[in-house]
């Protein structure tokens, strides 16, 4: 049923979770993963005439947050390669985490995004939300939510 399965992972140890789970479905049913990062992407804010002095430029934040992507995606390779599972790893920087999310999964032709559940209940889930709540109600392709 499920071939190709989108892992979304953000190097927390819920998200962790989600990509030895996922990486055990995938097994299971004999399916590969693709692993996707999606840091925030560089913004530069200024207010009025204020120019902050230590302003980081786009080249080294882009390097710095690639080696943090290569790193959490590295982890989740390791996952995949221990249990025998195909893999390939994505990132891709975005302002928005589950808009990265549900277009990578389409580009990649993914039929499954399984990502973790962040836990948030009660008030601050509908005050904050959560990307995965977002990918829930923009995915046109099923989605499995691990706890």
């Amino acid at each position: 049923m499920f071939r190709h399965i989108l892992i979304p992972t953000d190097g927390t140890a819920l998200s962790m979770q989600a990509v030895q789970q996922g990486v055990q479905f995938a097994k299971s049913i004999g399916a590969h993963v693709t692993f996707f990062h999606s840091p925030p992407a560089y913004e530069m804010v200024v207010y009025g005439e204020y120019f902050p002095a230590d302003v980081m430029t786009s080249e080294e934040y882009e390097q710095i947050t690639s080696e943090a992507s290569r790193k959490i995606l590295s982890a989740a390779e390791n996952e995949a390669n221990a249990a025998g599972v195909a893999c390939a790893t994505l990132q891709a920087p975005s302002h928005q985490a589950w808009e990265a999310i549900v277009a990578a999964a389409a580009e990649q032709k993914c039929d499954l995004i399984l990502m973790a559940s962040h836990g948030r209940r009660g008030l601050s889930s509908l005050l904050l939300g959560s990307e995965t709540s977002k990918v829930l109600t923009h995915s046109k392709i099923p989605v499995l939510v691990v706890r």
